[in-house]
């Protein structure tokens, strides 16, 4: 049986105790192909990643993965080798055999299917079953992660990869069911930015910033909000001239606007 060598296995010992990672934990070692990892390595040279923990024999935990590999084959189609995807069981007694099988029954071809997971989907708060957790960023940042997969996850998954390699899809600026429209001005933005949101109903509301990277810059609200029109405000002297997404979350789904910042 392989196994996955962490750099933090220290800090993993007192895993059990974090319930909502905000930045990835190290591996490397060999997947049950034979292959060799440094997750690291792969987030430095710009890729997302994608981490799918499933518990054996649990029906539910196939579906979403398929649905996130459709996702993440529609983007590599046009970017290719952006996005790597492991699939690890929840515990460390689930066999290189087993999971090859569990990947290969599933269709999952995406997914490099790995072994003892324990670790891993205790550091990331999880063993609700399945666990999902998306990477990127050379800052190893969680950008998404749930233990309650849901149809809208995987569109917000597809927003923040995206986001994270500079793409403005054409769906991106589609009307979510609660947000009905969304204005920033000035764009470009030279020292404060507005933020006007029309909102449907009550909802739970998160603005945050990121750069091309897919470096976090700032979280400008997060809070749960009424119907109706809510202006926000940013300080935009602080940022160097360039291009920023402002990612636009409610319960239904996460818009992204494209900011340019000129001083």
């Amino acid at each position: 049986m392989k196994k996955i060598v962490s750099f933090l296995a220290i800090a993993l010992l007192f895993a059990t105790t974090i319930t909502k990672a905000q930045t990835a934990v190290d591996f490397y070692g060999m997947d049950c192909n034979g292959t060799m990892h440094n997750m690291f390595s792969e987030l430095d040279a710009g890729k997302a990643v994608i981490l799918h923990f499933y518990m054996p024999s649990c029906g539910s935990c196939p579906p979403p993965a398929q649905k996130i590999q459709s996702m993440a084959n529609n983007i590599l189609s046009s970017h290719p080798g952006t996005i790597t995807a492991y699939a690890f069981p929840f515990e460390n007694v689930t066999t290189c055999a087993y999971s090859s099988t569990w990947v290969s029954s599933n269709g999952l071809s995406l997914y490099s299917p790995m072994d003892s997971g324990a670790s891993q989907v205790a550091y990331y708060g999880g063993f609700g079953m399945p666990t999902i957790v998306l990477l990127g960023g050379t800052n190893h940042r969680v950008m998404f992660s749930t233990q309650a997969f849901s149809t809208s996850d995987t569109t917000i998954m597809r927003d923040s990869i995206l986001a994270l390699l500079g793409v403005s899809p054409s769906a991106v600026n589609d009307i979510s069911e609660t947000i009905q429209g969304v204005n920033l001005f000035p764009n470009p933005a030279n020292h404060q930015l507005s933020i006007q949101i029309e909102l449907s109903q009550q909802t739970n509301l998160l603005i945050d910033m990121i750069d091309i990277t897919g470096r976090q810059i700032a979280v400008i609200s997060d809070e749960k909000v009424s119907k109706g029109v809510h202006t926000k405000f940013y300080n935009t002297e602080a940022l160097s001239n360039g291009i920023y997404s402002l990612r636009i979350k409610t319960n239904d789904k996460m818009v992204i606007k494209k900011l340019e910042v000129a001083h």
